[in-house]
């Protein structure tokens, strides 16, 4: 059978699909994962894919049963695709994309189950052989890479489910071969015992499943039950690979009753669509493919999501962990910066040495801007942010530099403290090209110009600060106007900004848009992780060695007399062992690129860029006559750029919400961490009075079923006390 014309059309193609036999699913467009809650178990008539299949989007093809046993070869590496002639069976029905032709091979094969060949060292998937409670999208779509998937074209053929299994086991097993791996797949501890191939009767399934379920403890309210709950549920549908209905039956019948109290039938229902749709670690039905003696034993640590895995074993999108406090060994840069740091901590009632360091950074960026760049066009200009608690004194950084530019006779280069428009920011620079911005209430500034209702006219003041970010090696062009005096044309302008916050107005004004679209990616931010201890110190002028050093760069004018109007910037070289941090470096971003996670690619995809600026105002900082960027100054700036970088994601992580209820759950999280990662019931419903009764259980049956907080009974000398902790 050849594909109509019309299936580049989703609906149409979906019917296609329909009228062979398959039974297709909606998958978002440019993604291989369904998001539909209970894909697995979804079954659409005709009547029903005009309401799923209407716009953009992918299509899977559930394989299996639900399409009439149609099974996939998935050949997940090159040596897979390169062998598989010899071992796999002929058949009609082969598809891929333009990047892996044929690597996927189709058959009729009646009673097959989902079987993953990993490679025992790497652990990547060598061979998977796909049936019941699995999909694979097809063509018309595209891969998240924007390839283009084939069709499903031509026949499958039938073959006998034994014989399938067999030859997918020794093409992975020739896979290792020549990859030279000892081990083989037919060494290792088979998840089906003896009999590998042998298809179970669905009775003898449930007597299995129901026996297993006789030996799960009941759900004692107070004591993880819902966990314990969905646990249960988690081992019928996906351990023993049984429908929903005959699941729920099952429990309804064998487990709710032992319960204490007992689930209505809706809760027992809710936890059976959750632990069907959720995904697990184990294959689809690894307790209905081991033999009797190997499933006596219950153990839900597979199935309850509290289980805590290793970061390996997590998905890229979890694996967002904390890189803790400011190192130490970053704050010290030699030169100016350092001596500015140490003039600022030395004079200030609150000393906070990160907001120091960054300061110190931000007037070294604009002392050095439009005079140094280094071999491949990067610019000193840099945008910092300084977060410190209300009262731990975040302004002094500001003072400092402000003064220092003052005493040196350069006060054109700090540019004003407000900015009231999109217009007035780009006269400023057009007026010194080479200007720090130093703004106070940073957090409250990025909420206001990031809502264009709040103010119109602040809304293009993000717009042009990230052009002029990105203009520092080339013309900015401002708006066009009917009147030509109007226009604005600066060359290599280099603005910096230096901006401090109170953590709640920061993290509040972070959205998914702001991450995605560029701005946040490019701050670097700097966090007073506590209020320092006050000190009782004396005002004193700025030291004449920040002064020589300020008006040197002042007097410093590569280029001639039209530096000023088209500078030539002194070309500041790298060593190569500078070089090849950079390039680790570099390497480490295209990992991070290359994860399915999406939410970090442009925060990551800055780094590198970050890293040289830095490194450049390092050397300028380290030797301001002669500058070069060795491996201390790059090796300080990557290690800088990646903790940043890793903190930020973090940040992003705990407070960037996909919807409201994400946003109560993250809201929740930070009530318990505040409280030292520990809360009693009463103490959490005094601090979340904004939710009501209802909204607050919700979250906390969630939390706990994901395995975020444990809900704790701590025995009292009156009644027991409810206690949640941080998992």
């Amino acid at each position: 059978m050849t594909t109509p014309e019309h299936t580049h059309n989703l609906l149409e193609a979906a019917r296609w699909y329909r009228s062979r036999g398959y039974a297709p699913i909606p998958v978002p467009a440019g993604s291989k994962i369904p998001v539909l809650k209970g894909w697995q178990t979804l079954r659409l008539v005709d009547a029903d894919l005009p309401l799923h299949f209407n716009g953009t989007g992918n299509i899977g093809l559930l394989v299996g049963e639900p399409s009439g046993w149609l099974v996939d070869v998935d050949l997940d590496c090159a040596e897979a695709v390169t062998l598989a002639a010899e071992f796999l069976p002929a058949t009609g029905a082969k598809s891929g994309r333009p990047g892996k032709p044929v690597s996927h091979w189709w058959y009729i094969c009646e009673g097959a189950v989902t079987r993953k060949h990993q490679d025992p060292v790497t652990r990547k998937m060598i061979v998977e052989l796909r049936s019941n409670g699995a999909q694979t999208v097809v063509g018309p779509g595209t891969h998240p890479s924007g390839e283009p998937y084939d069709p499903l074209e031509g026949e499958p053929t039938p073959i006998d489910h034994a014989e399938l299994a067999a030859a997918v086991l020794a093409l992975a097993e020739a896979v290792l071969k020549r990859r030279g791996c000892k081990e083989t797949i037919a060494s290792q501890p088979s998840p089906l015992g003896n009999d590998r191939f042998i298809a179970l009767p669905q009775d003898h399934i449930e007597r299995r499943a129901a026996a297993y379920l006789d030996r799960i403890p009941p759900a004692i309210s107070g004591s993880g039950g819902h966990s314990q709950t969905y646990a249960a549920a988690t081992a019928m549908v996906h351990g023993f690979g049984l429908d929903a209905e005959t699941a729920f039956r099952l429990l309804a019948d064998r487990y709710n009753p032992r319960c204490q109290p007992p689930w209505s039938e809706k809760e027992l229902r809710h936890k059976v669509t959750d632990a069907a749709s959720k995904p697990h670690d184990k294959p689809l039905g690894w307790l209905r493919d081991v033999g009797p003696a190997q499933a006596s034993d219950v153990d839900l640590s597979d199935f309850n999501p509290e289980r805590r895995r290793s970061d390996a074993e997590r998905p890229p999108s979890e694996r967002v962990p904390d890189p803790g406090p400011f190192p130490e060994h970053l704050l010290h840069v030699p030169g100016l910066i350092e001596q500015v740091a140490a003039y600022n901590l030395a004079t200030a009632t609150r000393p906070q040495p990160v907001l120091a360091l960054a300061a110190g950074i931000c007037l070294q960026a604009v002392l050095a801007g439009r005079k140094v760049r280094d071999e491949r066009g990067n610019r000193t200009n840099l945008y910092c942010v300084g977060v410190a608690p209300s009262g731990a004194g975040k302004d002094h950084a500001r003072k400092v530099n402000k003064n220092a530019l003052f005493a040196a006779d350069m006060v054109e280069h700090e540019g004003n403290e407000d900015l009231a428009s999109d217009a007035g920011l780009v006269t400023a620079v057009e007026t010194e090209p080479a200007i720090l911005f130093q703004i106070d209430e940073f957090g409250r500034f990025l909420r206001t110009i990031g809502d264009p209702k709040k103010a119109p006219h602040l809304f293009n003041v993000l717009t042009a600060l990230m052009k002029l970010y990105s203009s520092a090696d080339t013309i900015f062009r401002g708006k066009a106007y009917a009147d030509a005096k109007r226009n604005k044309v600066v060359d290599q302008p280099c603005v910096s900004v230096y901006g401090t916050t109170v953590p709640e107005h920061f993290y509040e004004s972070l959205t998914a848009d702001s991450l995605s679209d560029g701005f946040i990616a490019r701050l670097l931010v700097f966090e007073a992780n506590a209020t320092p201890a006050r000190q009782r110190v004396k005002a004193r002028p700025v030291p004449e060695s920040i002064k020589q050093a300020a008006a040197w760069w002042g007097s410093f004018k590569p280029g001639g007399n039209l530096a000023a109007e088209h500078p030539e910037p002194l070309v500041v070289e790298a060593t190569p062992e500078a070089g090849a941090l950079f390039d680790a470096l570099a390497a480490t971003v295209d990992v991070e690129l290359g994860k399915p996670d999406q939410a970090g690619r442009s925060v990551w995809a800055r780094a590198e860029e970050k890293a040289c600026r830095l490194a450049l105002v390092y050397a300028c900082s380290a030797n301001a006559q002669k500058p070069v960027i060795d491996a201390h100054a790059a090796r300080w700036a990557c290690d800088l750029s990646v903790y940043l970088t890793r903190r930020m994601l973090y940040i992003a992580h705990e407070w960037v919400a996909d919807g409201v209820f994400d946003a109560r759950q993250k809201r929740v999280l930070r009530v318990v961490r505040k409280a030292d990662g520990r809360i009693s019931r009463s103490e959490l419903c005094r601090k979340t009075q904004w939710l009501t009764q209802r909204e607050r259980q919700e979250v906390i049956d969630n939390l706990v079923e994901t395995g975020q907080i444990e809900q704790v009974v701590e025995e009292t000398a009156t009644r027991p006390r409810v206690v949640y902790a941080l998992a």
